[in-house]
């Protein structure tokens, strides 16, 4: 395999930058250029020369044996003063002096999972910890990187190992007194499923975390919806109108709100109209809101309340609290119980995320599902009794060839493109 380079860090002046080459070579191509290497995983100032014996940099040299390294494969990292001539002055010496190839866009981490270093759920959480906007993205992202999911499955994999093994012994000794093991292999299916059934819980949650969460803002014309997507955004993202009717579509605002990645859902006001394009508006509007994770009914202060039917997913507030001086509700104008709204919302958020559990992605879901479905299979039929053996380890083998997709130990092909799309060259 081809021994290749790439600039680990941010293109562009730097104070210090990181070229990292792995492969086979690595090792002797930074000895050469470095004149020695300092011992593994040793940080150790060098004098980095090109094939000519002309000085390039003085840098930080840094070496990882195989199999104990990013990718798997030697590697050498070399830390550069991080201006741009520098750094293609030692690129250069890379491809032309000592023949690498610069790697392609994902290839340091493809790598890994090639040689066992990550799984695929891991590869899948690096592209999402190199994508987070918040603290609550960069947290279950870190988590998945660590491996989280992989451990689970790892134990679900060796209850149904266990199982499968029990049924195995049943059809080859059917003709032999060898014992029922019924109890054993529904013991060992379902703690599997319950394992599963929790996670497939509170997946929409935490597929959420990463994609954002909606909060719409309803309400009667005039409620003051506009003015409070200002207020949150802190600029003029909605046109603000004394006449009804202003907004006719959704308008979007994405922000972080208490580590979670919100976006605001500004919508038409509710009301009876005859305007063709208003009620478009408005229905548009109904539909977004009704998606949305939470909703912010606003009442304005110096009108009756709208009769709008309620959910445990909604905040009922009462607006424009300016006009009548009222102490528990919110002003956009002065900024009165904003603070409060957005403290709310991170409750109530925070309460969705709050169920245990480490599978992220939509892909996740679909594996565990189509696992929680064989197992509810073989269950049934076990209970049911006087069952087919060979069913129920068909049903076995389903469920664990399912997981093993989950963490890409089969069919990992799929996904890679779509994952690494996102990648910089460097990783």
């Amino acid at each position: 395999m081809d021994t290749i380079f790439a600039l680990a860090s941010a293109r562009g002046k730097s104070g210090v930058a990181v070229i990292r080459i792995s492969g086979t070579r690595a090792h002797d191509v930074a000895r050469a250029m470095a004149g020695s290497l300092p011992p593994l995983r040793q940080a150790t100032l060098r004098m980095l020369r090109n094939g000519a014996g002309e000085r390039l940099d003085s840098a930080l040299v840094l070496t990882f044996a195989k199999g104990a390294s990013f990718t798997g494969e030697d590697v050498a990292e070399l830390m550069v003063h991080g201006s741009m001539a520098t750094v293609a002055a030692v690129e250069r010496c890379l491809a032309v002096d000592h023949g690498l190839r610069l790697a392609q866009p994902g290839e340091f981490t493809r790598r890994a999972l090639d040689n066992g270093i990550m799984d695929l759920t891991q590869v899948e959480a690096l592209s999402d910890l190199l994508e987070a906007e918040t603290e609550s993205q960069r947290r279950q992202a870190l988590r998945v990187l660590d491996g989280a999911i992989g451990r689970v499955v790892g134990v679900w994999r060796r209850h149904l190992v266990k199982a499968a093994a029990l049924v195995e012994t049943a059809i080859d000794f059917v003709e032999e007194d060898v014992g029922n093991f019924d109890t054993q292999i529904l013991a060992e299916l379902r703690a599997v499923e319950g394992g599963v059934q929790s996670e497939l819980a509170g997946q929409r949650a935490r597929e959420r975390i990463q994609s954002g969460f909606e909060v719409a803002l309803i309400g009667p014309v005039n409620a003051g919806k506009s003015s409070l997507l200002n207020a949150l955004a802190g600029r003029d993202a909605a046109i603000i109108s004394d006449v009804a009717g202003t907004t006719r579509d959704v308008l979007e605002v994405r922000m972080d709100v208490g580590g979670f990645a919100v976006t605001f859902l500004d919508t038409a006001g509710l009301r009876d109209t005859t305007e063709e394009v208003e009620a478009i508006g408005i229905a548009r509007g109904k539909a977004r809101a009704e998606q949305a994770d939470l909703r912010i009914i606003l009442h304005p202060a110096d009108q009756p309340a709208m009769m709008i039917e309620t959910t445990d997913r909604d905040l009922v507030v009462r607006s424009k609290a300016d006009i009548s001086a009222m102490p528990n509700g919110i002003s956009a104008h002065t900024g009165q119980g904003v603070d409060r709204l957005l403290d709310q919302i991170t409750e109530r958020l925070s309460a969705m995320t709050a169920r245990d559990g480490v599978t992220v992605r939509e892909r996740h879901q679909q594996a565990m599902q189509q696992a929680a479905t064989a197992l509810t299979d073989a269950i049934d039929k076990i209970a049911e009794g006087d069952y087919i053996a060979e069913l129920v380890a068909a049903d076995i083998r389903i469920a664990i060839n399912a997981l093993d997709v989950l963490i890409g130990a089969v069919d990992v092909e799929d996904v890679l493109g779509d994952i690494f799309s996102s990648f910089c060259i460097g990783k």
